[in-house]
């Protein structure tokens, strides 16, 4: 394993961490059963406006980031293996 694929493990694998906790941080899009049997109660904890599109914007070049390199790094194996 060269420099350079060992370099973009590292980076897909800082990202892939990175695009599972931004997930995890947005709020969902539905609510779903609590909305309806409990009421409104995560109104009160949504933050400020404009995090929801900021952590949007985030999570899209993460999984943007992830993917070329997961791409990478296959394009690599393939030369390797040639």
């Amino acid at each position: 394993m060269g420099a350079f694929s060992l370099f973009l493990t590292v980076v897909q694998f800082v990202s892939a961490l990175i695009l599972i906790v931004l997930v995890m941080l947005q709020t969902t899009k539905s609510e779903g059963l609590t909305g309806t049997i409990g009421g409104k109660a995560s109104a009160t904890f949504k933050g400020k406006p404009g995090l929801d599109e900021k952590l949007s914007q985030l999570t899209k070049w993460s999984a943007v980031g992830f993917a070329v390199t997961s791409a990478l790094l296959y394009w690599i194996s393939i030369k390797a293996g040639a």
